[in-house]
């Protein structure tokens, strides 16, 4: 009866935006320009997020999986009983379709995302970029992400003396984080990977991980971070002045390029 009369069963869609952002399709236009170009350079295109922390130990985890028992797991998530936090960082490379995972033991902060950038980079990404000259970094505008903010700049001035490379940064307008490409390009599949499956251990997170593919050829590598990171201080006007940045004439906001010293 609900059929004929036109009734089917439908997921709700996150399609009505809680704020009209102003400059948000400009930007949008801006970095898909940006993409195109450092492609055509055969310069890095790295999107970056950091995906849902989650607690280590023997808790509910949504999903299925084939087993021959019941899997019992504490009827309450309390952070109290968790033996660890999860806290797993992604790089993904637009143009090799390549994800770089790091699990991480403590916070979400601007050092932890520049060591696992530093991690890769050296280890991995250079390896497919040999006459890279400058690194374009997409990423959301809040968190360990912050536009406004100087903690993220200051690190990426850092990395940027460290790599004698140029890194351009482009910022999803705010409420827009889920078009970030590492979202529907890699943490989708890393989700799918890891459904159901109780967090017992790290080394448990970094194999679910691992084994994550697409038909597309996704290939994921992953590490783990163990260091402990806290809340940086607040920048001087002094340390603030000696960072080489240079805004962008388009949306400078949003829009920014870091020179080495």
């Amino acid at each position: 009866m609900l059929k004929v009369r036109g009734y089917s069963k439908r997921k709700s869609q996150k399609q009505i935006p809680l704020k009209e952002v102003e400059n948000r399709n400009e930007q949008f236009e801006y970095i898909s320009c940006l993409k195109d170009s450092f492609k055509l350079d055969d310069n890095p295109v790295l999107s970056i997020d950091t995906k849902k922390k989650e607690l280590l130990g023997n808790f509910y985890r949504d999903g299925k999986i084939y087993t021959k028992e019941t899997i019992k797991v504490y009827d309450h998530d309390y952070p109290s009983y968790a033996e660890g936090k999860v806290v797993p960082h992604g790089i993904y490379d637009l143009s090799e379709n390549t994800g770089y995972m790091t699990i991480g033991k403590s916070m979400d902060t601007s050092e932890f995302m520049i060591d696992n950038l530093e991690n890769y980079w050296l280890n991995e990404i250079s390896k497919n970029y040999n006459n890279a000259d400058t690194l374009l970094i997409l990423c959301d505008g809040g968190g360990s992400n912050s536009s406004r903010g100087f903690q993220l700049k200051n690190r990426l001035q850092a990395l940027s003396n460290k790599l004698k490379i140029k890194i351009k940064v482009a910022h999803y307008p705010p409420y827009c984080s889920k078009w970030n490409p590492i979202e529907h390009k890699l943490f989708c599949h890393v989700h799918r990977a890891m459904q159901g499956v109780v967090f017992k251990d790290y080394q448990t997170v970094k194999e679910l991980i691992e084994n994550t593919k697409t038909a597309s050829g996704l290939n994921v590598k992953v590490s783990i971070n163990s260091k402990i990171y806290s809340k940086s201080e607040k920048l001087s006007q002094n340390e603030i002045e000696t960072l080489n940045i240079i805004p962008d004439s388009f949306l400078p906001k949003w829009n920014y390029a870091i020179l080495p010293n």
